[in-house]
């Protein structure tokens, strides 16, 4: 223990750092200044050696502290290869997506290994909802919650994109939570193109019933193309009106954007700033979406809503 009854080796870098300076005239410590409460160095002034971790300096240059808002998936790594990703990145994952239905004929080892991985990180797992429609239609729902609870997933994405359901939502999410499950919906059909302005009413109102039923998080589809599906055109490009009909419906908390390219990922960012969840991002890409939400991006600083704001001294 210090002398302050703080645990040793656990303080400030930046406040530590300033301790080694002389009291300025005022008697204050080393002249430390601070900024929102914290030590902070002045622009311009000489920065020890070893003082600064990287969240120190990105706290220095303004960038925000934000939660996990991105949903990266496994369509099939290697369990060696995902465990890297989560040891790099696990902090920046809101939850890790097993994709379609590969890990239903993955070795079971290794899929218990990675889902292991995930919790061990403090990452949540959520299965495709691909499987899910296919346990609906083969009627072996109850038998599909029951494994992904035993696998150890904590929610299951369920959906009506290539087939029809028929069971209430509030009797899906029931059967879930009975067997310790989470849910999230998937809005949209696989096949069906771009929404058109009728489709978006009844999936508004699909969404509404969902979310009235129990699903913690809405998907809006966007397959791994991103073009002429969902909210995106024949291009890639973003229908924002379409996409901010969904926002006002449900919030930032509740909607989530499958954005499977640098394009789709980009365009939602800065349509909508950081706040904006984004899933069926590849592990690979999941730095890249990071750095333009934070502003560290070439393309991102100078955009209005993703610029670092600048410190000023206090």
């Amino acid at each position: 223990m210090d002398r302050r009854g703080g645990q040793q080796g656990t303080q400030d870098p930046i406040a530590i750092a300033f301790r080694a300076r002389r009291p300025s005239s005022d008697g204050s410590l080393g002249g430390l200044r601070t900024h929102r409460g914290q030590p902070y160095i002045p622009q311009g002034e000489r920065v020890l050696a070893g003082s600064l971790s990287t969240a120190d300096y990105l706290r220095r240059i303004g960038v925000a502290q934000l939660p996990p808002r991105t949903s990266p998936f496994d369509p099939g790594y290697d369990a060696t290869t995902l465990e890297g990703h989560l040891e790099q990145s696990g902090h920046l994952m809101s939850i890790l997506k097993l994709s379609m239905a590969c890990w239903l004929v993955a070795d079971e080892r290794s899929t218990r290994r990675k889902i292991s991985a995930a919790k061990n990180h403090g990452v949540p797992v959520v299965t495709g909802g691909g499987p899910f429609e296919i346990a609906v239609a083969q009627g072996e729902l109850p038998a599909y919650f029951a494994l992904c609870a035993d696998l150890g997933v904590a929610r299951v994405e369920c959906g009506e994109g290539f087939t029809e359901l028929d069971i209430p939502p509030h009797e899906v999410v029931a059967m879930a939570h009975a067997t310790g499950l989470e849910v999230q919906f998937e809005l949209g059909k696989k096949h069906d193109g771009k929404f058109t302005t009728s489709v978006v009413g009844s999936l508004l109102r699909r969404g509404r019933e969902w979310v009235e039923a129990g699903a913690v998080e809405l998907v809006i589809e966007a397959r791994e193309s991103g073009r002429a599906i969902g909210v995106f055109d024949g291009d890639g490009n973003l229908d924002i009106s379409t996409a901010e009909l969904f926002v006002e419906a449900f919030g930032f908390d509740v909607v989530v954007f499958e954005a499977p390219t640098k394009e789709t990922q980009f365009a939602l960012m800065d349509a909508f700033g950081p706040e904006v969840r984004l899933s069926n991002v590849r592990l690979e890409e999941l730095l890249r979406v990071e750095i333009y939400r934070r502003g560290l991006h070439s393309d991102a600083f100078g955009r209005s809503r993703l610029t670092p704001a600048r410190v000023e001294e206090s």
